[in-house]
């Protein structure tokens, strides 16, 4: 009898503690969820508030940093943290697209010594309507000397567009204004290639493409129409220069030297000079009538 009685006692015993871990085991992932989904309500601490205001600062400096581009040489975006922006970078270094803007201001303002800040020493610049380019700042300063003085006090550059490109290269659309009335043939393209020089941006390198007075646009599209033609009819030796152009081009400039160029450079040579000239003539002329109409209005 009092074996029967222990057996029952420990079977309602393993029974009780059996329900009780299934209870646990089904209510403590409920609770679980419960807490996920509605979690408690707090108040944040004074602590936590200042620390909160503390980086807000640092959020503006991203965004100042975002703000300017600055790319690496490779031409993509920079990602710093905020810990790592200094003070110079929050206050503004000039971008490349800045220091093209302030070199076109200078021209404006006819201010050589200001304008001779954003030149390097081995400055190298192609204009295309100059045979031969100019290289060193001396040359490049003598240059930009000319263009102010040409320019007068009323005539400026406007810049249209700017663009910034991989790493410190920026193009820039422009044209000539003269009391803010656009001057015909005027329009031009520059692309500047930048460096850093101590702590300042600098111009290294510039190609300028003038707009030219001269539209051969038809001249142009017979020439491609014509070349086009060859090219289909011919085709394995148009792969062959294509592929190798380098090659055409120095045996018919070599060709060139030979036979042509003792008898047509000195022709363009003459050519040009007859040009400047026919330029000087027509400033004189200018000159003249411009002293005649204030010698007139005067009287």
């Amino acid at each position: 009898m009092k074996e029967s009685l222990f057996l029952v006692s420990k079977a309602m015993a393993i029974v009780v503690n059996f329900s009780s871990q299934a209870l646990r085991q089904s209510t403590f992932p409920r609770a679980m969820v419960d807490l996920a989904l509605y979690p408690l309500p707090f108040k944040p601490s004074r602590q936590l508030e200042q620390m909160r205001t503390k980086k807000q600062p640092n959020r503006v400096a991203i965004k100042r940093w975002e703000k300017n581009k600055f790319t690496d040489n490779r031409g993509v975006s920079s990602i710093v943290s905020s810990s790592n922006i200094d003070s110079d970078s929050i206050s503004g270094q000039p971008s490349a697209a800045d220091t093209i803007k302030l070199f076109y201001e200078c021209i404006n303002e006819k201010n050589p010594k200001k304008l001779g800040g954003f030149i390097s020493e081995d400055c190298y610049i192609e204009d295309c309507s100059f045979f031969n380019p100019f290289n060193g700042k001396k040359e490049v300063m003598h240059f930009f000397d000319l263009l102010m003085r040409s320019m007068g006090q009323n005539v400026k550059f406007i810049v249209e567009h700017v663009c910034e490109g991989d790493g410190l290269t920026v193009g820039v659309n422009w044209h000539l204004e003269w009391k803010q009335t656009p001057v015909p043939v005027t329009r031009g393209c520059s692309f500047y290639e930048c460096s850093v020089e101590g702590e300042i941006l600098v111009i290294k390198k510039a190609r300028v493409i003038i707009e030219s007075p001269l539209k051969p646009g038809g001249v142009v599209l017979v020439l491609l129409k014509n070349v086009t033609l060859i090219f289909d009819e011919f085709p394995q030796a148009a792969e062959w220069l294509l592929k190798s152009p380098d090659v055409i081009i120095q045996s018919v400039m070599k060709i060139y030297n030979m036979f042509l160029a003792p008898f047509i450079n000195p022709l363009v040579a003459s050519y040009v000079r007859i040009w400047e000239f026919m330029a000087g003539l027509f400033a004189l002329a200018i000159r003249i009538v411009f002293y005649i109409s204030k010698m007139l209005f005067r009287s």
